[in-house]
């Protein structure tokens, strides 16, 4: 075998070792960004069972609020009946669902006995906790879709992505009302 023949041989399977880490990555930055968002899943779904605990305490003593509770209860249902792959209409109703929480949890301000009811505390504390890991789920999530997707777009990762048909992933982004300044007044 001529010298040749050996260096087109070693060039070949530099090129195959490549080529085989570049797509490695790049599945595994997808694997890290489906991940994620199975974090938001998972917290969106145990924020889900502690809700109708907390509008069944919360409507013996704000009888008088049945709309805001019927909102919440609505809101949760909807969120449990969305596609799983439907990450738009998911994050959209949970955003939604957490800000009628806020409302729960505001109302118990006119309601003093509700505001000491130990059950409340203790489902407006596991709340709170879960509203904090989605929102770190949330971040986790963008990171990694950050990381996937700086992959699509940079060489010579791009090549190998567009063969194999990898897509770009969504960012999760705040609503235009969560970005508004709350108005506080005395």
């Amino acid at each position: 075998m001529n010298l040749t023949w050996i260096i087109i041989i070693v060039i070949v399977v530099l090129l195959v070792a490549l080529y085989i880490t570049i797509y490695n990555s790049l599945q595994k930055a997808k694997v890290y960004t489906d991940e994620s968002w199975s974090q938001i899943d998972v917290q969106l779904k145990r924020r889900n069972d502690l809700i109708p605990n907390l509008v069944e305490t919360t409507k013996g003593y704000a009888k008088h609020e049945k709309e805001t509770l019927e909102n919440v209860v609505q809101l949760r249902n909807q969120l449990t009946h969305i596609p799983s792959g439907d990450r738009a209409e998911t994050m959209k109703v949970s955003n939604q669902l957490s800000d009628s929480l806020k409302t729960i949890f505001a109302l118990s301000e006119n309601y003093p006995d509700l505001k000491a009811n130990q059950n409340f505390s203790e489902l407006q504390e596991e709340l709170t906790n879960t509203e904090n890991k989605i929102s770190y789920a949330r971040q986790l999530y963008n990171s990694s879709a950050a990381l996937y997707d700086q992959k699509l777009l940079t060489f010579p990762s791009n090549i190998i992505a567009k063969i194999h048909g990898f897509m770009k992933v969504d960012y999760l982004q705040t609503s235009e009302a969560e970005k508004e300044v709350p108005k506080v007044k005395f």
